[in-house]
């Protein structure tokens, strides 16, 4: 019964989590990871390979035609995916290396999951978006300047063509280089980190950010290579995880034109703080830190 029932659970999982990705702005493998970790049986190396497989995909999938509309600055990619790629595969390494090499190391790895899902949680409740910051000449940097990062895109909106520039690209990239890792050792999609450092650190306008965003996820591919090397890509998690997902981005696009956004993302919040916690619990209680408090949750 569980190779039918695990299968059809997670399809199920992944359509409900595909419903509310969109409508709340939330990356479907920040709500994926922390969530099966505490409700499926499953290792949690096998959890990270299948949230990794399930934020490049989805983020291929949109990213073609972001990049026909001009959205999605490759200028801005080219610049940051080598750096990405690198630490990306580093994390996956290390993240894998850690539950492998020590008795508690899937513990470990539990415990710092929900401590990065509450910093997401916090800088999801306390960060601000700007819709067109405005880049002054002498605020670009040397590296935006000798390789001319700029974009331009139509705007609906305002009926004109906006065009931007950017800033502060030293201090993006090594920010870049922690998300890269942190991606990799977790096997969450960056989203979450990366639209506010490109729109608040670089000063790129709203849709760019997310747009490029997707973009930059793909260069997490390659941890998915370590992953599957020491056999944590698990078809039976990956391939219903897929279709749900899918299935359910399609199903909330429809749905963000009729809900209110602002009641999804507070129980996306609520989510990810419960997540976060249960994570953090499971953990200590694995390496015998904290006695059982919850039921059911050892």
């Amino acid at each position: 019964m569980d190779w039918l029932f695990w299968p059809l659970f997670m399809f199920v999982f992944t359509l409900l989590i595909g419903i509310i990705s969109p409508v709340s702005g939330v990356g479907g493998g920040v709500l994926y990871v922390p969530l099966a970790t505490v409700i499926t049986p499953f290792s949690v190396d096998f959890i990270r390979g299948a949230g990794l497989v399930m934020a490049v995909t989805s983020a291929l999938s949109s990213v073609p035609y972001l990049i026909r509309k001009g959205l999605a600055n490759i200028r801005i990619f080219a610049i940051i995916a080598p750096v990405m790629v690198v630490t990306s595969v580093v994390g996956g390494w290390v993240g894998l290396w850690v539950t492998n090499a020590y008795p508690s190391g899937k513990y470990v790895i539990k415990v710092l999951l929900g401590a990065i899902i509450l910093l997401v949680f916090f800088i999801m409740i306390l960060s601000k978006r700007v819709e067109f910051p405005e880049v002054r000449e002498e605020e670009r940097d040397s590296i935006s300047k000798k390789l001319n990062i700029w974009g331009e895109y139509y705007e609906p909106g305002l009926d004109k063509i906006v065009e931007y520039t950017t800033k502060n690209t030293p201090i993006a990239i090594v920010t870049f280089a922690v998300i890269g890792f942190v991606a990799g050792v977790f096997g969450l999609g960056a989203g979450w980190a990366n639209v506010p450092v490109l729109n608040l650190l670089m000063g790129v306008p709203i849709k760019v950010a997310t747009a490029t965003s997707m973009l930059i996820i793909t260069a997490n591919a390659p941890a998915i290579g370590i992953y599957m090397t020491k056999g944590a890509i698990l078809p039976l998690i990956v391939v219903p995880s897929i279709l749900g997902i899918t299935i359910g981005a399609r199903i909330g696009a429809k749905v963000a034109e009729i809900i209110k956004p602002k009641f999804v993302r507070w129980l996306v919040l609520a989510i990810l703080f419960i997540a976060g916690v249960l994570n953090i619990i499971k953990g200590l209680q694995g390496m015998q830190v904290i006695p059982p408090i919850l039921p059911g949750v050892s």
